[in-house]
């Protein structure tokens, strides 16, 4: 069954996607908030899938920790998963994302047309100031901006290097960084055709005050909080790890 209804899901979005995407593209002269707006029912209606057809619905803990105002959200990333419900757990939400993307084929032709900021993901002065021009810009129209601080999905029960870029946008713009822990990955795996039915736990952490902190200090307390809640989310691996 669970072949089936990934095979259905892939099929359904073949189907739907193309003709959206040219739609989203007709709106490009519109303001980049409404071109965001635009893609909203798109990934609401992928959502539901995800949690009817799939049978990977969530469950939110610290609920009273989602913020009331635009912050830099740094999150666990293990799958496809959280690029698509993050939109939905938090308001008005813009992600940092490799430029490559845009030339994927309709999704990728639909990014390019709203406000996400650009990245080349290396560590230099000259991707770091554009990273913070292009937040600053997102914070101050009113967007949370989240970013993968592992770069790319990490296998579940481990973690790739976090690196600094978000935590630096926080301090430049004095923005609260929100951590978010989740274990997507153990029931949609990292380009896996067949997903897995089941409840992803998120996890979203205390805001963190980056005043009179440093990029790398904001960053270790985003880690240390991002990686000691994997282990209560997902015991059994880290056990099974050491």
């Amino acid at each position: 069954m669970a072949a089936i209804r990934s095979l259905l899901f892939l099929l359904i979005l073949v189907v739907v996607t193309p003709p959206y995407t040219v739609g989203v593209l007709l709106c490009w002269p519109l303001p980049p908030k409404a071109r965001r707006r635009a893609v909203a029912p798109w990934v609401n209606f992928v959502i539901w899938l995800i949690k009817h057809l799939l049978g990977i619905p969530y469950r939110l803990v610290g609920a009273e920790n989602l913020p009331s105002r635009p912050v830099v959200v740094l999150c666990k990333h293990q799958s496809a998963w959280e690029t698509l419900v993050l939109q939905e757990i938090f308001q008005d939400t813009v992600f940092v994302w490799k430029k490559e993307i845009k030339y994927i084929p309709f999704f990728g032709w639909a990014l390019a047309s709203i406000p996400m900021i650009e990245t080349d993901r290396s560590a230099t002065k000259a991707a770091l100031t554009r990273l913070v021009d292009q937040g600053r810009d997102r914070l101050d129209h009113g967007y949370t901006v989240i970013i993968f601080p592992e770069g790319t999905r990490s296998r579940p029960g481990s973690k790739n290097r976090y690196k600094v870029g978000g935590a630096h946008l926080a301090v430049e713009t004095g923005t609260p960084v929100v951590p978010v822990a989740l274990n997507s990955g153990e029931f949609w795996g990292r380009n896996a055709l067949f997903k897995k039915r089941g409840t992803v736990t998120v996890s979203v952490g205390p805001a963190i005050d980056p005043a009179g902190l440093g990029s790398g200090e904001v960053l270790a307390r985003a880690e240390t909080w991002i990686e000691d809640e994997m282990r209560r989310i997902s015991p059994q691996l880290y056990e099974a790890a050491a």
